[in-house]
């Protein structure tokens, strides 16, 4: 592969999340809430009815803390999320998915399934592995590299399980 065509990779896939990030927030605008907001939720989500520690999101989530709390307390506010003390460490805070929480998750879900698929209009099963594929190995080269400031450490003390994919 030419020099030329490896930059143009860059720069495509630099567009296209650009505009795919765009495209998910107008369909969203109609549900008042933002992509960052659906990453919490959906953080959140996959940890049931344990909840999930607020370090430990900030570790998934590779956000601060801070960040991370400001993102909570606004859920929290709207009744998507509810924090509760830990059941052995009442230091710790965990976040639980309300079912008003659930219930946004299945409406973006919905809206993002349809994006999606107009987003992949054209673009044969077997492509779209071959690109899911091929991004993941990307991402895990990048994590690799220690792109993400950090991302090194985080891999070594949670056992690769903080880089999983949300």
């Amino acid at each position: 592969m030419k020099r030329n065509e490896r930059i143009r990779i860059g720069f495509l896939i630099h567009d296209v999340s650009r505009l795919r990030r765009t495209a998910f927030d107008q369909r969203m605008k109609s549900l008042n809430i933002t992509r960052s907001q659906w990453w919490v939720l959906s953080g959140v989500s996959r940890h049931g009815n344990k909840g999930i520690a607020q370090t430990d999101l900030a570790c998934v989530l590779d956000l601060g803390k801070v960040a991370l709390g400001g993102l909570i307390t606004r859920l929290e506010e709207r009744g998507f999320v509810q924090r509760r003390p830990d059941d052995e460490d009442l230091r710790i805070n965990r976040v639980h998915l309300t079912r008003k929480g659930d219930s946004i998750l299945v409406k973006m879900a919905r809206i993002s399934m349809e994006m999606n698929a107009k987003v992949m209009k054209g673009i044969k099963q077997k492509e779209q592995r071959v690109l899911a594929q091929t991004l993941h190995t990307m991402k895990v080269n990048l994590i690799g590299l220690d792109a993400v400031p950090g991302s090194g450490i985080k891999r070594r003390k949670r056992g690769d399980s903080a880089r999983q994919e949300l």
